[in-house]
């Protein structure tokens, strides 16, 4: 474990706003569905002491050992498990709980994840090309990039990181192939840009490949459902999304979910009647205000929304 990335100050995005909508109260049972360091965690069981749980998941070992160094004083009211939040009603289960009172999903990528070179998130360093969220599984970002076809890689590009010149820098990939390092990618990225941009043209690349890696669009779709299904009624979810794919996705969700579907007795529509599971605390969604994003300018893409079960 890096000691830089165990030095970095932890900034929750939303802090406030994240205790306000779930408010947590004793003897409730909560859900931090993306841990990271503890810092939304931390504030869930202060605010539900003395006789609240939270549970919190996390596929990041560098995560989780940071965590439970955070929240050692909290002892057994932290329960902390290595696992994916799409899971979550598996681990719930095993804890012998049969529902909670409210589930966080902090979305994306943690700055501490962001600042430890060696994961290869970051192109402001030179590293190897991995991204993973749980380093002892899955496919790199070099292997994707050294071993998809022009048209996989260029789709990939296109679809989750809404690159404009995806053709252009997958073009510059194939003829520089293999590629082990950020700098590498990074490079060949700026090539298909040669004027200047106020965003490292980089951004959008290293964003797509980071969702492939980790296939996080489909994990948000599975998760979500079971979320709602493991709360109890009343109980709320709330999500922090970072990019547009992550927050149309949550959006289209909770809009679904919140609404009546009966048919007229003259017209059938639906072809399964059902009522709303759950209602809309902000229909629009809570962003950081400007003292937060000029503390952490991370966050100023962060978009929040709460819902509440029926």
């Amino acid at each position: 474990m890096a000691d830089a990335a165990m030095n970095t100050p932890h900034k929750p995005v939303l802090y406030k706003e994240i205790i306000h909508a779930l408010h947590p109260k004793s003897p409730g049972r909560y859900v931090d569905g993306t841990l990271g360091a503890g810092g939304h965690a931390r504030g869930i069981l202060e605010a539900c002491a003395p006789d609240g749980r939270l549970l919190g998941l996390d596929v990041d070992t560098q995560a989780l050992a940071l965590a439970r160094e955070n929240l050692a004083p909290y002892g057994q009211r932290a329960h902390l498990a290595q696992a994916s939040y799409d899971s979550l009603l598996d681990v719930i289960r095993e804890l012998g709980w049969d529902a909670v009172d409210g589930i966080l999903l902090d979305l994306g990528l943690s700055s501490m994840q962001l600042d430890t070179p060696e994961r290869g998130f970051s192109f402001t360093h030179d590293a190897p090309l991995d991204m993973r969220f749980n380093r002892d599984f899955g496919l790199t970002a070099a292997q994707l990039v050294n071993t998809l076809p022009e048209a996989e890689l260029t789709d990939l590009l296109f679809k989750y990181g809404e690159e404009p010149r995806a053709g252009r820098i997958v073009r510059g990939i194939l003829k520089a192939r293999p590629l082990r390092t950020t700098a590498q990618l990074a490079e060949i990225v700026k090539r298909a840009y040669p004027e200047h941009s106020r965003v490292h043209p980089a951004t959008r690349t290293f964003q797509a490949l980071r969702i492939a890696v980790n296939d996080e669009l489909a994990t948000v779709e599975n998760a979500l459902p079971k979320a709602v299904s493991a709360l109890h009624r009343g109980g709320r979810l709330a999500v922090i999304s970072f990019h547009s794919l992550e927050d149309r996705i949550v959006k289209d969700f909770f809009r679904s979910e919140s609404k009546d579907l009966v048919n007229l007795p003259y017209e059938q529509i639906y072809k399964v009647e059902r009522k709303a599971t759950l209602k809309e605390i902000n229909r629009k969604p809570i962003t950081p205000d400007e003292e937060e994003i000029k503390e952490n300018p991370r966050a100023r893409s962060a978009k929040l929304r709460v819902v509440e079960k029926l």
